[in-house]
């Protein structure tokens, strides 16, 4: 953490090689790093293959299903099971209590969304080690909470961050770091260490967008990161598969990149932020209240944590309501698009008297 309070890089640059691990500073993390298995029949050769294959820590060998760890190359079945059993020695996959289940949860943070109201709602901001979605009708102010929360993310926990990077993916080319800059000014920050903090990319399909969850796997295991944002997850998905006939195999996918998102999220505690679109029924329940629904249907409602939903307000004030949450309760705020990033709505002056 530098005097301005940016997070700068201690380790290895975005494009480092998943191999430079720093074991004190992963330990430190919550993680172990997959070479931490070489032995007991497993090589450094073996390693270097689940690297490739996006598989960077003990817990993530854990999490991948035999079949799955069988179908990377050079990994036989013999193979794959010897390495499942090295990891499950490292991993808890068997039954806890839940008040050692409760004691780990107190240890999650929020990342703040730059606005109290906002955060007051969310009890505390966006929680990492979960999948927040983000859905909404165009100018709702999807893109502008990612944006703020790629800085915030920087802070120091004790002013609401999270104290790690941003990655950062970019599905329709709405990515503008002069906002970046705007946030970063309003809490004091280096502009420059601030973009150095973020690590962008921008998808063109949907096959690219699951591969870079794989980079992501190897640059979180090099350096710290507290959030990954996707914006939006569903984008490329209308585009690439169209009609009904291609609609199951459009979901098997989105389930398995959703399902990626996730373990990033408990491999290494980060925060994932997706948005996602919105489109009217067609289903002829004109008599609703609001007739627009998210798009990805079950899949991305099952796979997301928490739920949010955005409605334009007046001027630059939104109304977040909260759609889906495990322990939040359903409710809304008001929050604002400013200059500077999402913050409270400013107090409207009083009409001058007669």
């Amino acid at each position: 953490m530098t005097a301005s309070g940016a997070v700068v890089d201690a380790g290895a640059g975005a494009g480092q090689d998943a191999s430079g691990y720093d074991e004190e500073t992963c330990a430190s993390m919550g993680y172990t790093p997959v070479d931490q298995l070489v032995g007991n029949g497993i090589t450094p050769g073996d390693i270097r293959k689940l690297q490739e294959a996006g598989i960077t820590t003990v817990a993530g060998v854990a999490y991948t299903p035999r079949r799955q760890l069988a179908m990377i190359k050079g990994i036989s079945e013999a193979k794959a099971d010897k390495l499942l059993v090295e990891a499950s020695k490292h991993t808890m996959l068997g039954f806890t209590t839940a008040t050692m289940y409760q004691a780990q949860r107190e240890e999650l943070i929020c990342i703040t969304t730059g606005s109290k109201q906002l955060d007051t709602l969310l009890a505390g901001g966006i929680e990492t080690g979960a999948v927040t979605e983000i859905f909404g009708e165009f100018r709702t102010g999807k893109s502008q909470i990612c944006h703020t929360l790629a800085v915030t993310c920087q802070l120091p926990i004790e002013m609401g961050g999270g104290e790690g990077k941003c990655l950062y993916i970019d599905t329709e080319g709405t990515f503008r770091p002069v906002r970046l800059l705007a946030v970063a000014e309003r809490y004091g920050l280096n502009g420059q260490e601030v973009l150095d903090n973020v690590a962008y990319a921008r998808a063109y399909n949907a096959e690219h967008q699951l591969s870079l969850l794989t980079q992501a796997a190897s640059m979180m295991a090099s350096s710290r990161f507290s959030l990954l944002v996707v914006d939006s997850a569903t984008a490329l998905y209308r585009t690439d598969f169209q009609g009904r006939g291609e609609l199951a195999e459009r979901q098997v996918h989105l389930a398995k990149f959703l399902r990626q998102l996730q373990r990033l999220a408990d491999e290494f505690g980060v925060a994932v932020v997706i948005t996602n679109q919105v489109v009217s029924q067609v289903d002829g329940m004109t008599n609703q209240v609001d007739p627009k629904k998210p798009i990805g249907g079950n899949i991305i409602a099952h796979a997301s944590t928490t739920r949010l939903s955005l409605k334009k307000g007046r001027g630059e004030q939104r109304i977040c309501k909260i759609f889906d949450s495990p322990m939040l309760p359903e409710s809304d705020a008001v929050f604002a698009i400013l200059p500077e990033g999402i913050g409270d709505p400013k107090d409207e002056p009083a009409p001058a008297s007669s």
